[in-house]
């Protein structure tokens, strides 16, 4: 395997510096590289990141806030342009996902051959995972959220919203990245169902998500509703037009 991890940003020059270092020692075991992908931060995230001078961390500077999934594909893009990795590894930048669940998705990715498309999820919801510091309001509406999108879209997963995931770039390079169009947290909904259609190999593994002590949370009323009407047409549409859906998502 030979790994990229993205990480987009936007005001997290804290939590990325400690990301980072987390990162630095898990790196003399898993060869990987980190891009990370910054809105143009008020804040100089990009600057602080390069500063830290890590040969294996390089900066995507975009030039404004223009959502997570802008961002990803932005980076999926740069990627899959220089042919040199195996597996894209997505994570958030505030101390969510953490570090040390990583060996565990690395190895469920392995398990699959590299030429294979292949989807790893980072799982909330299943036995041995865990969320900390959520109230029960916030984590009724992420498994209500990731169960009406499992049911609507009928994709056998239990954590469709969750962002801590491993594709293979076999997987990516099949899509229609360009295509895709969910901007907040729902582009997770659309790329496991993109997965789903592709007929990606999947797995998923129990994590322990964290939730963020420094800085401001993205979630917002918006996103959640965007998330809720996206995936109602998305799921109207699957059962209307299964095959025109799967030819607007896969090459």
């Amino acid at each position: 395997m030979k790994p990229i991890i993205l990480i987009p940003t936007y005001n997290e020059s804290i939590s990325i510096v400690e990301l980072l270092q987390k990162l630095s020692v898990f790196r003399s075991t898993y060869l990987f590289d980190v891009l990370v992908l910054d809105d143009n931060s008020p804040d100089k995230t990009a600057d602080i990141v390069e500063k830290l001078e890590y040969s294996w961390v390089s900066i995507l500077r975009r030039p404004s806030k223009a959502g997570l999934g802008a961002a990803y594909r932005a980076g999926f893009a740069q990627v899959l342009q220089q042919m040199t990795y195996t597996h894209v590894v997505t994570m958030d930048a505030d101390g969510s996902h953490r570090v040390e669940d990583l060996p565990a998705m690395f190895a469920a990715a392995a398990r699959f051959a590299d030429t294979e498309r292949s989807i790893v999820l980072g799982t909330r919801w299943i036995p041995g995972g865990s969320v900390v510091n959520w109230p029960r309001s916030r984590q009724l509406l992420s498994r209500s959220g990731t169960t009406y999108a499992r049911l609507a879209l009928r994709i056998p997963l239990h954590d469709l919203t969750g962002g801590f995931r491993i594709y293979s770039t076999a997987l990516l390079n099949s899509l229609n990245l360009s295509q895709m169009t969910a901007t907040g947290y729902c582009f997770q909904i659309e790329m496991a169902m993109a997965a789903d259609l592709a007929e990606a190999h999947a797995a998923e593994v129990p994590i322990t998500f964290v939730e963020r002590i420094n800085g401001v949370s993205k979630m917002s009323r918006s996103i959640v509703i965007e998330a809720l009407w996206q995936t109602t047409l998305w799921g109207l549409a699957r059962t209307l037009r299964p095959n025109a859906d799967k030819l607007h998502y896969v090459k």
